[in-house]
């Protein structure tokens, strides 16, 4: 942002503002290029400030929070993360024929671990062509991976490379005046998997294998798939003007096409923008279908740099969706969250329940743009809905935590009078300790509140004081005794 934006932001949205000047006043990032760091980041050599410098100019939203992730944790998930950016630059690039194409994706992952391997046959115009270029780096610091780390990202390569390569395959075989349009929404889901799915897959693995998160984290294929689905979605959805000017296409028909279009340029006809509105709902519906799988993930999870990683996204997703959702600016632009807005969300998302309530906001966002002109209305607030129970079910909102000093937490209920379910969790209170008494007595305890009090233990009481009182007449005995004699 330059000066200019700045200074509009600072009269339009004074809060985002304030947020932009207290992260970047208070928010302590991770210095890779520091002594105490080298061993980690591997700054000390060529090859890896090579690596980080490419992590910085292909990602516009993950380098800060790969960097911040704990230990070599950092250096491995962005040695991942440009194997993958490499493998992406090679399907997307337009300009390779089918004949370059194909094997270059199906060998890739054996080009991961190939000292010196390099590709200068991208497109002058392909964005990220120079990564290919000194991949030579990337391949020099694959191999001084833990070998647990770089048979992950390898084998990931290698099922994501055939994936691109039947598709890729399928797009050159079409008739060249035909579009390659994704057909059901099934194989639109095949095809995020491939791309995204696969790298939550991955990572899940990665988390496991360096300790920092439990192992059963790297069994959730359904979850961690769900997690990948959910970013690549909302990045098709708010990408459509960009990727159909280039002639991408990855809306699936079977959503776009229930509105009469013949093709997919047609959603942005200014005579036909309501309809395009619609074909916008039933992408975003779609992608909310993952929304809650990816809560149940996050809540897995226990470091906490590890939680920032996979919630900030999901969280920046949501926000997105419900921005792009009937703004008719997508079918025209590339729709973004503003800088400070993000910069919020960054700070906002540092547990699983304030998550779920950011969850929950945007989804309330969504439901209250929604119209009952859209075919997809219903539907819609059934998958905003399903959001609210997810969120209300974990952590109901009539719970309150606050931290009243230091690290102590407090946590109450709300007034009864103000909502009902209180009354109805004091009653399960009750419930539980009646229940309890059941136990306690045997199944004969009477109903509480009735439960008769144990008589005063008369015996012991006299017991106690008989032997208090020979006590004090022993000691007073002695003493009479003692000055008697010394008196003498």
């Amino acid at each position: 942002m330059g000066a200019k934006q700045y200074f509009i932001l600072f009269f339009t949205h004074p809060n985002e503002f304030r947020n932009l000047v207290n992260y970047w006043l208070w928010h302590d990032a991770r210095d890779i290029t520091a002594k105490k760091e080298i061993a980690n980041s591997g700054w000390d050599r060529e090859s890896m400030r090579t690596c980080w410098k490419f992590l910085d100019l292909t990602s516009r939203s993950f380098a800060a929070v790969i960097k911040e992730l704990d230990g070599d944790l950092a250096r491995t998930i962005c040695m991942f993360y440009l194997a993958l950016r490499g493998l992406d630059t090679i399907e997307d690039d337009m300009t390779l024929s089918d004949e370059v194409k194909q094997p270059l994706l199906r060998t890739f992952y054996q080009k991961l671990v190939e000292p010196g391997w390099t590709f200068d046959g991208s497109g002058p115009n392909e964005k990220d062509r120079q990564l290919l270029v000194e991949y030579d780096a990337v391949t020099a610091e694959m191999n001084l991976l833990k070998p647990e780390y770089r048979d992950i990202i390898v084998d990931i390569s290698h099922k994501m490379g055939i994936g691109m390569a039947d598709f890729a395959h399928r797009a050159a075989i079409s008739d060249p005046s035909v579009p390659d349009y994704l057909t059901s929404v099934e194989e639109f889901d095949l095809y995020c998997h491939y791309v995204a799915g696969l790298v939550g897959e991955g990572l899940s693995r990665i988390f496991s294998a360096s300790g920092k998160e439990a192992p059963f984290v790297a069994e959730q294929p359904t979850l961690s798939n769900s997690m990948g689905l959910l970013l690549q979605k909302t990045n098709i959805l708010r990408d459509y003007r960009e990727d159909v000017d280039e002639r991408r296409y990855f809306w699936p028909k079977a959503i776009w096409g229930a509105y009469g279009f013949e093709k997919l340029e047609e959603l942005y006809d200014p005579k036909r923008e309501d309809e395009g509105l619609w074909a916008l709902s039933g992408m975003t519906l779609d992608a909310l279908r993952h929304a809650t799988d990816a809560l149940d993930y996050l809540v897995l999870l226990r470091n906490q740099t590890v939680f920032n990683f996979c919630a900030i996204p999901a969280v920046m997703a949501l926000a997105t969706l419900a921005l792009c959702f009937m703004n008719r600016d997508v079918l025209h632009k590339n729709v973004k969250i503003r800088r400070g807005q993000a910069v919020k969300l960054i700070m906002a998302s540092k547990n699983p329940r304030d998550v779920a309530y950011l969850f929950r906001d945007y989804a309330r966002a969504i439901h209250a743009k929604a119209t009952p002109r859209d075919p997809n209305f219903m539907k819609i607030c059934v998958a905003c809905g399903k959001i609210e129970q997810w969120a209300e079910h974990h952590y109901p909102s009539f719970v309150n935590i606050s931290a009243s000093s230091g690290e102590t937490k407090t946590i109450a209920l709300t007034d009864p009078s103000k909502d009902a379910r209180v009354r109805i969790a004091q009653r399960n209170d009750v419930l539980e300790k009646e229940i309890n008494l059941q136990k306690r007595f045997g199944g004969q305890a009477p109903p509480l509140g009735q439960v008769e009090k144990e008589p005063i233990p008369w015996e012991l009481l006299l017991f106690v004081a008989g032997g208090v009182c020979v006590m004090f007449g022993l000691s007073g005995l002695f003493v009479w005794g003692a000055v008697r004699y010394f008196g003498e």
